[in-house]
């Protein structure tokens, strides 16, 4: 079988598992993370578009896309932990992101 999505990785799973133990404190310092990667995926998108050659934009990208996938698995925490039910439209938003920096990237 094709792994086509990090959450397909076993390893992913189990430490997907491994939240359940954190203590109350560190759980609350998601939200917090999430800011940071929602804001990063924007500015390696400006950053990388501003260098001067397809081989850096490219990298930028992959960056921008490396933080998708880690504010994926966040909201997915945060689902788990919360008990959330309310994040289909952040979701939506960042799986739209997802495809267009990938079709960049194919393109480069």
């Amino acid at each position: 079988m094709k792994i086509t999505s990090f959450k397909q990785l076993i390893v992913w799973q189990r430490a997907m598992e491994l939240t359940k133990q954190l203590p109350d404190t560190e759980r609350y310092g998601l939200v917090s993370q999430m800011q940071r990667c929602a804001v990063s995926i924007p500015s390696n998108i400006a950053e990388g578009r501003q260098r001067s050659t397809r081989k850096d934009f490219a990298q930028f990208l992959r960056i921008a896309d490396g933080s998708a996938a880690e504010l994926e698995t966040q909201l997915l925490l945060a689902e788990r932990l919360y008990h959330l039910r309310s994040t289909e439209r952040a979701h939506a938003l960042l799986t739209e992101v997802q495809k267009m920096l990938g079709s960049i990237l194919l393109k480069l």
